[in-house]
């Protein structure tokens, strides 16, 4: 396993994290916990959740228990950490809606601070490493919610705050608050990113490198896109999990086109699509990567090989349909 510093954090987390938001769908809860043992054993550090995941009717999957049969993501992933907390940076995050009240979703300190607590309850920890703003708030000025953030690390609930999707305007905009007011400043952004998505170079990247701030990546397999043909015309791929749009001919072309290279190498699309992602520069953390049930050992346990850090062979020189034909 490779480790590399998020941001100016000083924290080394591993270059692969583990993502849980369909934990009690995909996998089931059982299955879930001894996942998360074995993607430690392979040395994952980083364990991605958020008080969102895991209970809701988004998430509802055929085969799967009901939401209201089902444990969040969080006591499902503190469950497995009982003896390993240690071992772990853990995340969660805050702002989604966790009910059907007027003041159960947002950015406000009323919310973040009843969250923080639920969290915590249903992780089993005193603390979390990493607490992220999931989305900006309109509703909610960025300096209270930065203010909130402060009080928590000051008092050890979090060790470091963050963003998520928070775009690079509003990313800086938050930077210069916490530097204006003497908060601690986000440690990291956790951003879409993947060989079929590469809008975060333009501005994002190029930010976050300047400004010292870390980056964690989701959706490293564009939902499935790049995970091979089995997985990606699945009927819960991409936006059909959702309930939106399948996967566009364009992105066909281009998760082809990674098929036909993974062929030539001898290693599956998805490994290949990770191991260009992890050596991306500035990808501090990450991908977040959700492990699946399978027979496929390239499907359940790539780390070894997607950690390497090599882009894929062929990608400098591909003709890569979209945005991977412009590969440096």
């Amino acid at each position: 396993m490779r480790y590399s510093t998020l941001g100016s954090t000083g924290i080394k987390v591993s270059c692969i994290g583990l993502g849980t938001a369909t934990f009690g769908v995909a996998p089931l809860a059982d299955d879930a916990e001894r996942l998360v043992g074995r993607a430690l054993d392979l040395g994952i550090n980083l364990v991605d959740t958020a008080n969102s995941y895991g209970n809701q009717a988004r998430f509802d999957r055929a085969g799967a228990p009901p939401a209201s049969a089902r444990a969040s993501a969080e006591e499902i992933v503190g469950r497995a950490l009982r003896t390993r907390r240690r071992d772990v940076v853990l995340c969660s995050k805050v702002m989604e809606p966790v009910g059907a009240g007027p003041n159960e979703r947002g950015l406000s300190r009323r919310h973040i601070f009843n969250q923080v607590e639920a969290s915590l309850g249903r992780l089993g920890t005193d603390h979390l490493d990493l607490y992220y703003a999931h989305h900006p708030d309109p509703a909610t000025p960025i300096e209270q919610t930065l203010r909130a953030f402060d009080d928590l690390v000051r008092q050890g609930k979090i060790r470091y705050a963050a963003l998520s999707t928070y775009p690079a305007w509003q990313m800086t905009a938050a930077l210069w608050t916490a530097d204006r007011r003497g908060f601690a400043p986000p440690a990291c952004n956790q951003i879409a990113y993947s060989l079929a998505n590469r809008a975060a170079e333009q501005e994002m990247l190029p930010a976050c490198r300047q400004l010292g701030v870390g980056v964690t990546v989701f959706s490293p397999l564009a939902g499935g896109l790049l995970a091979g043909p089995a997985v990606r015309q699945r009927p819960v791929a991409g936006g059909l999990r959702w309930g939106a749009s399948g996967f566009s001919a364009r992105q066909v072309a281009l998760a082809e086109r990674l098929e036909a290279l993974a062929g030539e190498s001898g290693q599956s699309p998805s490994v290949l699509a990770l191991g260009w992602l992890v050596s991306r520069p500035g990808v501090s953390a990450g991908p977040r990567m959700k492990f699946r049930s399978s027979t496929d050992r390239s499907a359940r346990y790539p780390v070894p090989v997607a950690c390497g850090g090599e882009a894929a062979p062929g990608f400098r020189r591909s003709s890569l349909p979209g945005s991977v034909a412009r590969c440096p």
